[in-house]
């Protein structure tokens, strides 16, 4: 019986031979789910007979043969674009890639600026990224010139990546959409960040009247407004010198996998786009969404001087599969004001001040933030937060920022000098806003350069506030693990009795190996749990457990 139905596969399967994951993914190949749902008819029609017999294993083993013997048939896939060249080219480092025992195919590398210092002195140093789209997992081989290599890591540590070390070159496997940076004798700044990019489910043409096309090679555009219905597509391949404005619009999409950069793009015989001008109205950030509602962004790199993406007064907005690298002062990665609806996901941001800030008021944007979800997010912060909750808000017409949640997150490095800035997740209530309803689940954090893990704070900043915070409430840290010896002491402070912080829970802490509990084993009678934690539990605050959840 079991022949039989591998014969009849077999048959099936002749129809998807050349189909490609991609092409599944896309929609391109809908007859794909027809086929599966013949097999699953004619499996269980082979497998009538077996419900008479006791032994249902028989059953399980007959479909399991079935799926896994189609879906080896569906084609793996790779693409690489050609990089245009110009000053964003690195010829230092050599990338191949393949899948299985398939021919190498070579990956360009690009160069983007991240602060190596950012104080009294101000030192740029140039890192390396590389990207390309692949469905399953793939084989990386980098040649490095960076003379002897003594130790090579691959982070996020957590997805335990081994390389192989043969001379100047490391060869080491990555799963698709695996976002890492591949760091040689503990050079955190020359170092290559991949991009794993999943292949593209819908990729729009230039036909589309809808849609602005920046095909491969080099466009510069000055500042650009995208109106209503439109589709902006940046190919792989692409470099886009300028900035982009959506300004109360609707249904507008950003996509691709191509580079944006607010930096100049020296290349020859490059010459200006038509743009829609320049509009002094607007903060000079990379990407602003402000005023609009269903805003998509996808698949982009890029290189700003500003902000990366400014959101403000905005709702039902997508980020996914986003990355951005920035060097220069305020250089934040994506600021969220007085929005809702705001779903982040699969993104890698290495930036010169906050990577992720929710905010409530500032400038001209007024009201709540709410429904805030982060997923799937590695965050590099060489100044300032890697995430920041709270700061700006209505002193006159306090702003709720409520119902966040923050999953599978990843911190590969905190450096801010400034006390009052450090935290890798930080919650920080000031301008009489209020921070509650908020989760932060599956967070590693690893040895930071320096920082706290968590800050939480009513405060009342007078660089940035007109008021303290009204307070901090019902918050949620489960499994949080961090790895190192260079944290400082945590913090959690209210400011006084009627601005203050209660029911935090931290479930599941872990640090260094060690689970952090109320009565977990080694903890003096006499200890607060929170010393355990190096977690400084000041007054006005009501409420901190420490619990472990099997």
């Amino acid at each position: 019986m079991l022949l039989n139905i591998l014969k009849e596969v077999s048959d099936l399967v002749q129809i998807v031979q050349g189909i490609s994951l991609g092409h599944i993914i896309s929609g391109k190949c809908s007859y794909f789910f027809d086929i599966v749902f013949l097999l699953s008819i004619r499996i269980r029609l082979y497998c009538l007979p077996l419900y008479t017999i006791k032994t249902s294993m028989n059953k399980f083993l007959a479909l399991a043969c079935a799926v896994v013997f189609l879906l080896k048939t569906v084609k793996a896939e790779i693409i690489t674009y050609k990089a245009p060249e110009s000053n964003l080219v690195n010829h230092t480092i050599k990338v191949d890639v393949r899948q299985g025992t398939g021919n190498w195919q070579p990956v360009d590398v690009y160069t983007a600026d991240v602060a190596a210092r950012f104080d009294a002195q101000r030192i740029i140093k140039k890192t390396a990224f590389t990207y390309f789209d692949c469905s399953g997992s793939v084989k990386l081989r980098v040649k490095l010139n960076q003379g002897n290599i003594k130790e090579v890591r691959i982070r996020p540590t957590a997805y335990g990546i081994k390389p192989e070390v043969k001379g100047n070159i490391v060869e080491f496997e990555l799963s698709a959409s695996q976002y890492v940076s591949l760091e040689v004798n503990g050079n955190i700044f020359e170092n290559l960040q991949i991009f794993a990019n999943p292949i593209e489910s819908s990729r729009p043409t230039k036909a589309d009247a809808q849609t602005l096309y920046f095909g491969p090679g080099i466009h510069k555009i000055g500042r650009m407004v995208i109106p209503s219905g439109k589709t902006v597509y940046v190919a792989g391949g692409a470099i886009v010198e300028g900035s982009f404005v959506i300004d109360h619009a609707e249904n507008v999409r950003i996509c691709g996998r191509g580079i944006l950069t607010q930096h100049p793009v020296q290349s020859d015989s490059v010459k200006p786009q038509n743009t829609t001008g320049t509009f002094s109205k607007f903060r000079n950030d990379h990407l602003i969404i402000q005023n609009s509602n269903n805003i998509s962004v996808d698949g982009i790199i890029e290189l700003p001087t500003g902000y990366s993406i400014l959101m403000g007064e905005s709702k039902h907005v997508s980020i996914s599969n986003f990355k951005a690298f920035s060097a220069t002062g305020n250089a934040d990665g994506i600021d969220i004001f007085c929005s809702q609806d705001v779903k982040i996901d699969h993104i890698y941001m290495r930036n010169s001040d906050d990577c992720i800030a929710i905010y409530g008021h500032r400038w001209n944007y007024y009201g709540n933030t709410s429904d805030i979800k982060v997923d799937n997010a590695v965050l590099w912060a060489d100044v300032a937060h890697p995430l920041l909750i709270g700061t700006h808000g209505d002193t006159d017409h306090p702003d709720t920022l409520q119902n966040i949640r923050v999953q599978n997150m990843t911190v590969l490095d905190h450096n801010e000098n400034q006390l009052d800035y450090q935290g890798c997740i930080a919650l920080n209530a000031g301008d009489s806003n209020l921070i509650r309803n908020a989760s932060f689940e599956n967070v590693e954090i690893e040895d930071i350069r320096k920082g706290q893990l968590f800050n939480l704070r009513v405060m009342y900043n007078r660089k940035y506030n007109t008021s303290p915070g009204l307070g901090i409430e019902n918050i949620l840290f489960r499994n949080v693990n961090y790895n190192g010896k260079r944290a400082n002491m945590s913090v959690i402070a209210g400011y006084d009795d009627k601005r203050g912080i209660r029911n935090v829970i931290f479930e599941n802490l872990k640090i260094n190996g060690a689970l952090i509990y109320d009565k977990m084993p080694g903890k003096p009678g006499f200890y607060k749990t929170s010393d355990m934690a190096n977690i400084f539990v000041g007054e006005h605050v009501d409420g901190v457990q420490f619990l472990r959840k099997d």
